[in-house]
Protein backbone atom coordinates (compact mmCIF):
# COMPACT_ATOMS: atom_id res chain seq x y z
CA UNK A 1 0.00 0.00 0.00
CA UNK A 2 1.44 2.98 -1.30
CA UNK A 3 2.25 6.00 1.86
CA UNK A 4 0.29 8.96 2.13
CA UNK A 5 2.30 12.01 1.11
CA UNK A 6 1.84 13.95 4.07
CA UNK A 7 3.95 10.80 6.37
CA UNK A 8 6.90 11.89 4.09
CA UNK A 9 7.00 15.09 5.78
CA UNK A 10 8.91 16.90 8.68
CA UNK A 11 7.13 19.71 9.25
CA UNK A 12 9.91 22.06 10.13
CA UNK A 13 10.07 25.45 11.78
CA UNK A 14 13.69 26.10 13.17
CA UNK A 15 14.21 29.94 12.48
CA UNK A 16 15.56 31.78 16.21
CA UNK A 17 12.61 34.00 15.99
CA UNK A 18 10.06 31.37 16.75
CA UNK A 19 7.52 32.28 18.62
CA UNK A 20 5.97 29.94 21.02
CA UNK A 21 2.95 30.73 19.56
CA UNK A 22 4.14 29.62 16.43
CA UNK A 23 4.97 26.20 17.97
CA UNK A 24 1.24 25.76 18.69
CA UNK A 25 0.35 26.78 15.05
CA UNK A 26 3.14 24.31 13.56
CA UNK A 27 2.01 21.41 15.73
CA UNK A 28 -1.86 22.04 14.42
CA UNK A 29 -0.63 22.22 11.19
CA UNK A 30 1.00 18.86 11.66
CA UNK A 31 -2.08 17.30 12.95
CA UNK A 32 -4.06 18.30 10.87
CA UNK A 33 -2.81 17.43 7.71
CA UNK A 34 -0.98 14.35 9.31
CA UNK A 35 2.73 15.13 8.63
CA UNK A 36 5.07 12.50 10.11
CA UNK A 37 6.64 15.26 12.22
CA UNK A 38 7.10 18.86 13.80
CA UNK A 39 11.33 19.18 13.55
CA UNK A 40 11.70 22.00 16.02
CA UNK A 41 14.67 23.80 18.10
CA UNK A 42 15.76 21.96 21.49
CA UNK A 43 14.35 24.40 23.75
CA UNK A 44 10.63 23.85 21.60
CA UNK A 45 10.60 20.13 22.42
CA UNK A 46 8.42 20.13 25.71
CA UNK A 47 6.30 22.50 24.24
CA UNK A 48 5.55 20.65 20.96
CA UNK A 49 5.39 17.13 22.30
CA UNK A 50 2.62 18.49 24.77
CA UNK A 51 1.12 20.18 22.01
CA UNK A 52 1.09 16.51 20.13
CA UNK A 53 0.08 14.43 22.57
CA UNK A 54 -2.58 11.45 21.85
CA UNK A 55 -1.52 12.76 18.16
CA UNK A 56 0.90 9.90 15.62
CA UNK A 57 2.99 13.22 14.80
CA UNK A 58 6.47 12.59 15.82
CA UNK A 59 8.95 15.34 16.99
CA UNK A 60 12.13 16.22 15.83
CA UNK A 61 15.24 18.14 16.93
CA UNK A 62 18.32 19.17 15.97
CA UNK A 63 22.08 18.77 17.68
CA UNK A 64 24.85 20.41 17.14
CA UNK A 65 22.92 22.78 14.88
CA UNK A 66 23.57 24.23 12.25
CA UNK A 67 27.44 24.50 12.08
CA UNK A 68 28.02 20.69 13.54
CA UNK A 69 31.01 21.92 15.27
CA UNK A 70 30.10 21.36 18.51
CA UNK A 71 32.19 18.47 20.24
CA UNK A 72 30.85 14.91 20.33
CA UNK A 73 30.55 14.78 23.96
CA UNK A 74 28.34 17.94 23.86
CA UNK A 75 26.42 16.55 20.86
CA UNK A 76 26.32 13.73 22.75
CA UNK A 77 24.56 15.17 25.92
CA UNK A 78 22.38 17.45 23.70
CA UNK A 79 20.84 14.28 22.37
CA UNK A 80 19.93 12.96 25.58
CA UNK A 81 18.83 15.72 27.36
CA UNK A 82 16.19 15.99 23.68
CA UNK A 83 15.00 12.85 24.29
CA UNK A 84 14.55 13.53 28.38
CA UNK A 85 12.44 16.71 26.81
CA UNK A 86 10.28 13.90 24.53
CA UNK A 87 11.88 14.29 21.20
CA UNK A 88 11.53 11.00 19.33
CA UNK A 89 14.29 12.01 16.18
CA UNK A 90 17.03 13.61 16.24
CA UNK A 91 19.00 15.60 13.08
CA UNK A 92 22.33 16.07 13.83
CA UNK A 93 24.95 18.04 11.90
CA UNK A 94 27.75 15.98 10.99
CA UNK A 95 31.47 17.71 11.53
CA UNK A 96 31.99 19.31 8.69
CA UNK A 97 35.09 20.97 9.05
CA UNK A 98 36.60 17.75 9.76
CA UNK A 99 35.02 16.21 6.77
CA UNK A 100 36.39 18.95 4.79
CA UNK A 101 40.30 17.65 6.60
CA UNK A 102 39.12 14.17 4.99
CA UNK A 103 39.52 12.95 8.54
CA UNK A 104 36.98 10.20 8.17
CA UNK A 105 37.69 8.22 11.35
CA UNK A 106 37.15 11.43 13.63
CA UNK A 107 33.53 12.23 11.60
CA UNK A 108 32.40 8.56 12.09
CA UNK A 109 33.56 8.99 15.59
CA UNK A 110 31.38 12.04 16.21
CA UNK A 111 28.38 10.20 14.65
CA UNK A 112 29.06 7.16 16.73
CA UNK A 113 29.06 9.30 20.00
CA UNK A 114 25.25 10.23 19.29
CA UNK A 115 23.84 7.33 18.20
CA UNK A 116 25.42 5.33 21.55
CA UNK A 117 24.39 7.83 23.64
CA UNK A 118 20.88 7.64 21.87
CA UNK A 119 21.05 3.32 22.33
CA UNK A 120 17.82 3.00 20.40
CA UNK A 121 15.76 5.47 22.04
CA UNK A 122 15.18 7.83 19.00
CA UNK A 123 15.75 7.87 15.36
CA UNK A 124 19.37 9.37 14.20
CA UNK A 125 19.30 11.53 11.20
CA UNK A 126 22.84 12.88 9.82
CA UNK A 127 23.13 16.10 8.51
CA UNK A 128 25.55 16.29 5.83
CA UNK A 129 25.57 19.91 4.35
CA UNK A 130 26.26 18.85 0.78
CA UNK A 131 26.92 22.07 -0.77
CA UNK A 132 29.75 22.28 1.32
CA UNK A 133 30.99 18.86 0.37
CA UNK A 134 32.27 17.76 -3.14
CA UNK A 135 30.71 14.27 -4.52
CA UNK A 136 33.68 12.40 -3.06
CA UNK A 137 33.13 13.69 0.29
CA UNK A 138 29.25 12.60 0.04
CA UNK A 139 30.16 9.67 -0.93
CA UNK A 140 32.56 8.96 2.62
CA UNK A 141 30.51 10.86 4.59
CA UNK A 142 27.43 8.61 3.98
CA UNK A 143 29.71 5.65 4.66
CA UNK A 144 30.66 6.92 7.83
CA UNK A 145 27.02 7.33 8.88
CA UNK A 146 25.86 3.86 7.88
CA UNK A 147 29.11 2.65 9.47
CA UNK A 148 28.37 4.81 12.93
CA UNK A 149 25.02 3.43 12.80
CA UNK A 150 22.62 6.12 12.25
CA UNK A 151 19.50 5.58 10.24
CA UNK A 152 19.24 8.54 7.88
CA UNK A 153 21.60 11.02 5.96
CA UNK A 154 20.48 14.62 5.86
CA UNK A 155 20.73 17.02 2.73
CA UNK A 156 20.79 20.17 4.20
CA UNK A 157 20.66 22.60 7.64
CA UNK A 158 18.62 24.88 5.56
CA UNK A 159 20.98 27.69 6.70
CA UNK A 160 23.97 26.95 4.33
CA UNK A 161 24.89 28.49 0.86
CA UNK A 162 21.83 26.21 -0.83
CA UNK A 163 19.83 23.50 0.51
CA UNK A 164 18.72 19.96 -1.46
CA UNK A 165 19.24 19.14 -4.89
CA UNK A 166 18.38 16.30 -6.79
CA UNK A 167 21.85 15.29 -8.06
CA UNK A 168 22.95 15.44 -4.32
CA UNK A 169 19.62 12.88 -3.21
CA UNK A 170 20.81 10.52 -5.85
CA UNK A 171 24.17 10.35 -5.26
CA UNK A 172 23.51 9.82 -1.18
CA UNK A 173 20.37 7.66 -2.12
CA UNK A 174 23.20 5.20 -4.16
CA UNK A 175 25.86 5.60 -1.59
CA UNK A 176 23.59 3.85 1.13
CA UNK A 177 21.17 1.63 -0.28
CA UNK A 178 17.88 0.90 -0.73
CA UNK A 179 17.36 0.16 2.82
CA UNK A 180 18.91 3.78 4.48
CA UNK A 181 17.26 6.69 5.14
CA UNK A 182 17.46 9.65 2.64
CA UNK A 183 16.03 13.01 3.87
CA UNK A 184 15.99 16.00 1.47
CA UNK A 185 15.93 19.68 3.37
CA UNK A 186 16.47 22.80 2.41
CA UNK A 187 14.89 24.97 -0.52
CA UNK A 188 11.98 22.63 -0.90
CA UNK A 189 8.71 24.96 -1.75
CA UNK A 190 6.86 23.47 -4.22
CA UNK A 191 4.97 20.25 -5.11
CA UNK A 192 6.96 20.09 -8.17
CA UNK A 193 10.14 19.67 -5.86
CA UNK A 194 8.67 17.68 -3.36
CA UNK A 195 7.88 15.15 -6.31
CA UNK A 196 11.53 15.63 -8.04
CA UNK A 197 12.95 14.58 -4.44
CA UNK A 198 10.98 11.19 -4.03
CA UNK A 199 12.04 10.21 -7.38
CA UNK A 200 15.39 11.04 -6.83
CA UNK A 201 15.34 8.66 -3.64
CA UNK A 202 14.56 10.52 -0.79
CA UNK A 203 12.52 9.04 1.66
CA UNK A 204 11.68 11.95 4.10
CA UNK A 205 11.21 15.57 3.14
CA UNK A 206 12.18 18.16 5.71
CA UNK A 207 10.04 21.90 4.84
CA UNK A 208 8.68 24.81 6.19
CA UNK A 209 6.50 24.61 3.34
CA UNK A 210 4.56 21.15 4.16
CA UNK A 211 1.12 22.18 3.56
CA UNK A 212 2.38 23.82 0.37
CA UNK A 213 4.22 20.93 -0.38
CA UNK A 214 0.41 18.71 -0.78
CA UNK A 215 -1.39 21.73 -2.78
CA UNK A 216 -0.90 20.22 -6.29
CA UNK A 217 1.01 16.58 -5.18
CA UNK A 218 -0.89 13.94 -6.48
Amino acid sequence: MKMKLSRYIDHTLLAPQATAAQIVQLCHEAREHDFFSVCVNPARVKQAKSALVDSTVKVCTVIGFPLGADTSTTKAFAAVDAIASGADELDMVMNIGLAKDGNWAAVQADIAAVVQAVAGRALVKVILETCLLTEDEIRHACTAAVQAGADFVKTSTGFSGSGATVGAVRLMRACVGPNFGVKASGGIRTPADFQAMLAAGANRIGASAGIKLLSDSV
